[in-house]
Protein backbone atom coordinates (compact mmCIF):
# COMPACT_ATOMS: atom_id res chain seq x y z
CA UNK A 1 0.00 0.00 0.00
CA UNK A 2 1.01 3.33 -1.44
CA UNK A 3 0.43 6.77 0.97
CA UNK A 4 1.00 9.95 -0.35
CA UNK A 5 2.83 12.23 1.61
CA UNK A 6 3.78 15.88 1.31
CA UNK A 7 7.31 16.05 -0.23
CA UNK A 8 9.59 17.10 2.77
CA UNK A 9 7.50 16.01 5.55
CA UNK A 10 9.71 13.82 6.69
CA UNK A 11 12.64 16.32 7.06
CA UNK A 12 10.16 18.85 8.83
CA UNK A 13 9.56 16.58 11.57
CA UNK A 14 13.02 16.10 11.24
CA UNK A 15 12.88 12.40 10.52
CA UNK A 16 14.94 10.11 8.14
CA UNK A 17 12.29 8.06 5.64
CA UNK A 18 12.87 5.31 7.50
CA UNK A 19 12.06 6.94 11.09
CA UNK A 20 8.82 8.69 9.48
CA UNK A 21 7.87 5.02 8.13
CA UNK A 22 8.19 3.28 10.68
CA UNK A 23 6.20 5.91 12.94
CA UNK A 24 3.77 6.01 10.46
CA UNK A 25 3.05 2.05 10.43
CA UNK A 26 2.78 2.53 14.45
CA UNK A 27 0.43 5.62 14.68
CA UNK A 28 -1.84 3.21 12.52
CA UNK A 29 -1.80 0.59 14.27
CA UNK A 30 -2.13 2.10 17.34
CA UNK A 31 -4.98 3.54 16.32
CA UNK A 32 -6.62 0.32 14.55
CA UNK A 33 -5.99 -1.28 17.98
CA UNK A 34 -7.24 1.89 20.07
CA UNK A 35 -10.57 1.19 18.25
CA UNK A 36 -10.77 -2.17 18.67
CA UNK A 37 -10.11 -3.08 15.12
CA UNK A 38 -7.05 -5.59 15.64
CA UNK A 39 -6.10 -7.38 18.04
CA UNK A 40 -2.79 -6.26 19.77
CA UNK A 41 -1.11 -9.30 18.19
CA UNK A 42 -1.74 -7.97 14.99
CA UNK A 43 -1.51 -4.46 15.58
CA UNK A 44 2.55 -5.31 16.98
CA UNK A 45 2.82 -7.16 13.63
CA UNK A 46 1.83 -3.88 11.78
CA UNK A 47 3.93 -1.75 13.51
CA UNK A 48 7.05 -4.30 13.00
CA UNK A 49 7.36 -5.19 16.80
CA UNK A 50 6.72 -7.62 19.52
CA UNK A 51 3.67 -7.77 20.90
CA UNK A 52 5.13 -6.44 24.70
CA UNK A 53 6.88 -3.92 22.99
CA UNK A 54 4.46 -2.30 21.02
CA UNK A 55 2.15 -2.60 23.90
CA UNK A 56 4.55 -0.96 26.26
CA UNK A 57 4.85 1.76 23.07
CA UNK A 58 1.55 2.93 23.14
CA UNK A 59 1.99 5.03 26.56
CA UNK A 60 4.18 7.81 24.24
CA UNK A 61 0.97 8.72 22.78
CA UNK A 62 -1.75 8.13 25.12
CA UNK A 63 -3.10 5.25 23.84
CA UNK A 64 -4.71 2.32 26.95
CA UNK A 65 -2.56 -0.76 26.41
CA UNK A 66 -5.13 -2.31 27.93
CA UNK A 67 -8.82 -2.57 25.33
CA UNK A 68 -11.54 -3.56 26.93
CA UNK A 69 -14.90 -3.13 25.33
CA UNK A 70 -17.94 -1.86 28.06
CA UNK A 71 -19.11 -5.60 28.23
CA UNK A 72 -16.21 -6.44 28.55
CA UNK A 73 -14.62 -4.16 31.82
CA UNK A 74 -18.53 -5.25 33.49
CA UNK A 75 -17.75 -8.61 33.03
CA UNK A 76 -14.04 -8.31 35.00
CA UNK A 77 -15.50 -5.98 37.63
CA UNK A 78 -17.86 -9.04 38.86
CA UNK A 79 -15.18 -11.50 38.49
CA UNK A 80 -13.47 -8.99 40.93
CA UNK A 81 -16.10 -8.40 43.14
CA UNK A 82 -17.04 -12.32 43.16
CA UNK A 83 -13.56 -13.60 43.70
CA UNK A 84 -13.30 -10.73 46.81
CA UNK A 85 -16.55 -11.91 47.95
CA UNK A 86 -15.17 -15.36 48.47
CA UNK A 87 -11.90 -14.99 49.76
CA UNK A 88 -13.81 -12.32 52.58
CA UNK A 89 -15.70 -15.29 53.90
CA UNK A 90 -13.36 -17.84 54.43
CA UNK A 91 -10.59 -16.22 56.73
Amino acid sequence: MRIPVPEGLPEALKMSEAEFAAEVRFLLAAKLYELGRVSAGLAAELADLDRLTFLASLARYGAPAINLRDEEVTREIEAARKLGEGRGHGS
